[in-house]
């Protein structure tokens, strides 16, 4: 997804320019000019070739759709809008949709960061059509970002889960595990969800304490990552922990520590598509995970290469 690591969110980001949100002419002005991103119920609208359709708000002339049933994304360098659209809304069609990690892995990084962005709040939006604490229809202001039950006045917000994501190491090794859901062979780093009442330092602790029975000595914030499956914030940290062999429980099929050069290995597999090969396989590329896998294994390489040249 776009945004992972620290420097790579300021390439593809729109300012979100909350002070338009109550502006509806501001909004009606920038309509006509405005890039709109279709949504459907499993991804964006896309052209024959994966791509993002460049549909204007002009040439969404048919339906019930427009600037008021749109959601207002922000604004990219030269001012011009971006909007998200239910594509049930409109006459306009595309070859075919597309969800959104394959979007990630294809799209220019400003479409695919806004194709996050109008994920992550059309998710919001479905699954708050009614008032949490009375069942009242909620109504949609803000261009989309703010929800209002009709019956108690109850404000709702789109909200967003952090979760940390934390690559572990016991000075020479990296910590990866498994779920037995995912596809045969991947491991990756430790992550969960934060629970309420306690900083991300205790999150990282209990989370890898959970999974694999290993206690954090230390830990370090490195870089954030938008997960919008549905509405996740990656918080991603390395840590130390005391030595000893993981123990899995309930969330994880297998747990293990890898020295460099199994990373190194595992890279080089996936790269070069070597099926024949049954060792195991990293994080999508797309990831904060794997960019926190290879971050450690920089951070490893450098310090063999320090040591041999101090011997």
């Amino acid at each position: 997804m776009p945004g992972c690591g620290p420097d790579a969110a300021p390439i593809a980001a729109l300012d979100r320019a909350d002070h338009l949100r109550d502006d509806s002419n501001a909004l009606a002005a920038l309509w006509n000019d405005a890039r709109v991103l279709l949504l459907d119920d499993t991804g964006a609208v896309c052209d024959d070739q994966g791509q993002p359709v460049p549909l204007t708000g002009a040439q969404i002339s048919e339906g019930p759709g427009g600037v008021g049933a749109a959601a207002f994304l922000g604004l990219d360098e030269g001012g011009r809008g971006w909007f998200a659209l239910d594509a049930s809304l409109t006459a306009v069609s595309g070859a075919r949709s597309v969800d959104l990690r394959t979007a990630a892995a294809t799209w220019p990084a400003r479409e695919a960061a806004a194709f996050a962005e109008a994920r992550a709040l059309q998710s919001w939006r479905q699954g708050h059509r009614f008032c949490g604490t009375c069942g009242g229809e909620v109504a949609m202001l803000r261009a989309g970002w703010l929800g209002r039950c009709e019956s108690c006045g109850l404000d709702h917000y789109p909200r967003t889960d952090p979760a940390v994501i934390v690559a572990v190491s016991d000075g020479a090794r990296l910590l990866l595990g498994r779920q037995s859901t995912w596809p045969a062979r991947r491991y990756s780093v430790i992550a969960g969800f934060v629970e309420p009442g306690e900083s991300l330092e205790q999150a990282v602790a209990r989370e890898v304490m959970e999974e694999t029975g290993l206690r954090v000595r230390r830990c370090r914030y490195l870089a954030s990552q938008p997960w919008p499956f549905p509405g996740a914030l990656m918080l991603g940290f390395a840590a130390e922990a005391e030595p000893g062999e993981p123990q899995v429980g309930v969330e994880l099929e297998d747990a293990r520590w890898f020295d460099a050069a199994q990373i190194r290995a595992a890279a080089a597999r996936e790269a070069a598509q070597d099926v024949d090969d049954d060792g195991p396989l990293l994080s999508s590329p797309i990831s904060i995970a794997r960019w926190l896998i290879e971050d450690w294994l920089a951070a490893a390489e450098g310090n063999a290469g320090a040591s041999n040249a101090a011997t």
